[in-house]
């Protein structure tokens, strides 16, 4: 059990058997009445967010996450993803419900970080950036805005990603894979 008190950014509290993320925390004192916290939550599973209020010195059961560093192999057909684990090279092998969106970033030979509660996957953390080749984009005409405009490009993992006027075919560029944004050639 872990108090509101020691709320840290990062930590993860179990609330009705589900695993939450401390996104931010912020603890109250009004001038009347008791002091308490109010926190910004992640569901480690599904993503969601919610805001909630806990009072001072609250009690919550503390989720013991454990993170593993894994590889991805490759795709063993429609639905499922191959891992291996980098210390005991047991290997994984996981549906797209359990990876979720962030499939269409994977690239074989990826390291990511695969969490468990409880002996069970509850999901996957991949790099905030990746570097990806362009396989598919309209060619960029010169002219043709004020100022700069974008385009569609489809990456080699599959996902599309709007892209500057210039990025052409076979060009390499990273990814933020958390708002699946353009940021740079690389």
């Amino acid at each position: 059990m872990i108090s509101t008190n020691d709320f840290k950014t990062g930590m993860t509290i179990e609330i009705d058997g589900n695993v939450w993320t401390i996104v931010e925390f912020l603890h109250v004192k009004p001038g009347k009445g008791s002091a308490f916290v109010r926190s910004k939550l992640k569901n480690v599973q599904t993503g969601a967010v919610m805001e909630k209020t806990f009072r001072a010195g609250e009690k919550m059961p503390r989720a013991i996450v454990d993170k593993r560093e894994m590889q991805y192999l490759y795709n063993a057909g429609e639905n499922e993803f191959v891992f291996m684990d980098n210390e005991s090279y047991d290997q994984v092998t996981m549906t797209s419900e359990q990876i979720g969106d962030i499939k269409k970033y994977l690239k074989e030979n990826m390291n990511i970080t695969v969490l468990k509660y409880q002996e069970k996957i509850i999901g996957i953390d991949i790099p905030n950036f990746v570097e990806l080749e362009v396989v598919d984009t309209p060619p960029g005409e010169k002219g043709n805005t004020a100022q700069g405009g974008t385009k569609p490009a489809k990456l080699e993992t599959g996902a599309i990603v709007n892209v500057p006027f210039f990025v052409n075919n076979g060009d390499k560029i990273r990814v933020d894979t958390r708002t699946n944004s353009y940021l740079d050639r690389a």
